[in-house]
């Protein structure tokens, strides 16, 4: 991919490692591409991040065909490390099928990260937690009101060094379980990263919070019974010996870290099960002691868990609201992977050249 830069004239201060939240912060450049069916991809820029110009009638504003992504750099010494972009890539044309939109293909996706973090290793973070957030998206930019599949579209990656996604950090959180509001039904839009989706969580968000709540667990669309996922995760519980998630029939997120847990569980021994969990029998494995760890993953968090769940006015406590072993465990050993100090057995680890 022939790619041409555009420097900044004038480039930020760099923000205060120690203080970096989640989001607040973008670099100096972004990485731009345009599609038209007549020329595919092509015009592959990297330039100042600012403003993106757009024709009021972009079918973006008016019918929502957008998809994103999300993954992480880190900083191992001179190293930077991109963990599973490969995944994200095929979960974005996945998303892109579903909404008709162009598709990126994995390796110009992954070429393109790979530029642009590269272009922007300096605002890697060094401090530890700390990491590179990548937000690679993909819009409608054809002009016009008819309801149909766009012809020209934008694929635009920024980056943003980032602390921890909760300001609780690897602290449970406390789980607001959603009975009014629905994220997703099979044969709908749950397993692709659009923003519809999150715009449609907004409101159970929102009353969780004031309730003080961190994150809303949903069920799902049908029976208002199963146990799906949290707001911005997939969700894990340790029940017995036995380790329960939903399972990828439509309308739950296929993560990349559910995908990297599960198979680090697997190889540790533990029973895996991708299955329906009644939200009734969740509550009462936590009243009677059954339920012995919860977690949730995600590329945000990565490991973050869960230690109150509220349902109908029931609320249950899990492992004391203490940072299970399981949890610990699982935590350290996949942030080492990313980090890169520890053993990378699968493979997932991609050194920017």
């Amino acid at each position: 991919m022939d790619i041409k830069i555009t420097r900044a004239k004038q480039l930020k201060n760099k923000p205060d490692e120690s203080n970096l939240g989640f989001g607040h912060y973008f670099t100096d450049h972004m990485f731009v591409m345009d599609y038209t069916v007549e020329q595919g991809w092509h015009n592959a820029q990297i330039v100042p991040y600012g403003p993106i110009p757009m024709d009021p009638a972009s079918m973006v504003l008016h019918y929502a065909q957008e998809t994103f992504e999300g993954l992480k750099a880190y900083r191992n010494h001179d190293q930077i490390l991109i963990f599973r972009p490969e995944m994200n890539a095929k979960r974005m044309i996945a998303s892109n099928e579903r909404l008709c939109m162009a598709e990126v293909s994995e390796e110009l996706f992954v070429e393109a990260v790979e530029a642009i973090v590269d272009y922007e290793k300096d605002w890697v973070p060094s401090a530890e937690g700390t990491s590179l957030y990548i937000r690679p998206f993909c819009f409608a930019t054809e002009a016009g009101v008819g309801v149909h599949p766009a012809r020209a579209y934008k694929f635009i990656i920024i980056l943003s060094p980032v602390g921890a996604y909760y300001p609780e950090g690897v602290n449970p959180v406390k789980i607001f379980v959603e009975d009014e509001y629905v994220r997703a039904v099979v044969g709908g839009t749950g397993f692709a990263k659009c923003g519809g989706n999150y715009a449609a969580s907004i409101a159970a968000q929102v009353k969780a919070e004031k309730m003080g709540y961190t994150q809303v667990l949903w069920l799902d669309g049908v029976h208002r019974k199963y146990v799906e996922e949290v707001g911005t995760m997939n969700a894990m519980f340790v029940i017995d010996d036995e380790i329960v998630t939903a399972p990828l029939e439509g309308s739950v997120l296929p993560g990349v870290t559910r995908d990297s847990c599960i198979q680090i569980l697997k190889d540790w021994g533990y029973t895996i099960s991708e299955r329906h969990l009644d939200i009734d029998d969740l509550m009462e494995y936590a009243k009677n002691g059954r339920l012995k760890e919860a977690f949730g993953t995600g590329t945000a968090a990565v490991i973050s868990p869960i230690g109150e769940l509220s349902y109908k006015g029931n609320v249950q406590i899990i492992n004391d609201f203490k940072t299970g072993e399981l949890t610990c465990k699982l935590y350290d050993e996949l942030t080492g992977i990313q980090w890169g100090t520890k053993a990378d057995p699968y493979g997932w680890v991609k050194t920017v050249k």
